[in-house]
């Protein structure tokens, strides 16, 4: 169901949740919901930029988009919000509100025209291609213990000049609100086990760790 948000981007004059320092953020910054065609190039950009190894350590500069961007801005577009700059898209938050009906809809949708574009063996076996597209023909499918309590789960990504001025934490307030107000009561993420700083941030913000493993951890939020 759509969600209230103002077609004019928000301005925040404090630091959000996460980011505290007391200094007033860029006003040469907006927050602002997705729109369709307009964020996709830059979106995926972000999420090659932002990913293991960075944009270097990818032959294939679509890749990381397909996976990451793609299906999100798709099917949940109303729950897509990014950080807008005077270079350009600088970060942004995505998310699905049902994630049962979002891993179905891939399924169905978005991963058969990709598994053409990327068969299995695609790229040389070491290269870092090859583990993405594995997860084209095999994609995760998250846990029944934490759908049941957290169906809704999101990615937050944001480029280096974006990060450390509060912006991580206004892009999550509004995501949460957009959710609640769609009748979620809780969202999940993922989150590599030495990425200390968004651990950090997402406990700050109210996140909880609900699993871990050796390569990372799942954490949640109920919000309703």
């Amino acid at each position: 169901m759509p969600i209230a948000v103002a077609a004019s981007p928000v301005r925040p004059t404090i630091a959000a949740a996460g980011h505290g320092n007391g200094t007033e953020l860029s006003k040469t910054m907006d927050v602002r919901p997705y729109r369709r065609g307009d964020d996709d190039d830059a979106m995926y950009e972000i999420c090659l930029k932002t990913g293991p190894g960075g944009e270097d350590a990818f032959t294939d500069r679509r890749l990381l988009g397909e996976l990451f961007v793609g299906p999100y801005i798709r099917f949940d577009p109303e729950f897509a919000f990014v950080v807008e700059d005077d270079d350009g898209v600088s970060g942004y938050i995505i998310a699905a509100l049902n994630t049962r009906l979002f891993e179905q809809r891939c399924e169905e949708e978005w991963w058969p025209p990709l598994r053409q574009r990327y068969p299995l063996h695609s790229f040389p076996e070491e290269s870092n291609e090859t583990r993405f597209v594995r997860m084209i023909h095999q994609p995760p499918v998250a846990a029944d213990e934490i759908v049941v309590e957290y169906p809704s789960h999101l990615h937050i990504d944001l480029l280096p000049r974006t990060q450390g001025k509060g912006y991580g934490g206004v892009l999550m307030n509004l995501l949460l609100d957009a959710l609640r107000d769609a009748g979620s009561p809780g969202v999940h993420l993922g989150v590599g086990a030495g990425n200390t700083n968004a651990i950090g941030f997402y406990h700050h913000v109210g996140f909880t760790t609900l699993s871990t493993s050796a390569t990372g951890r799942a954490m949640g939020m109920k919000i309703r």
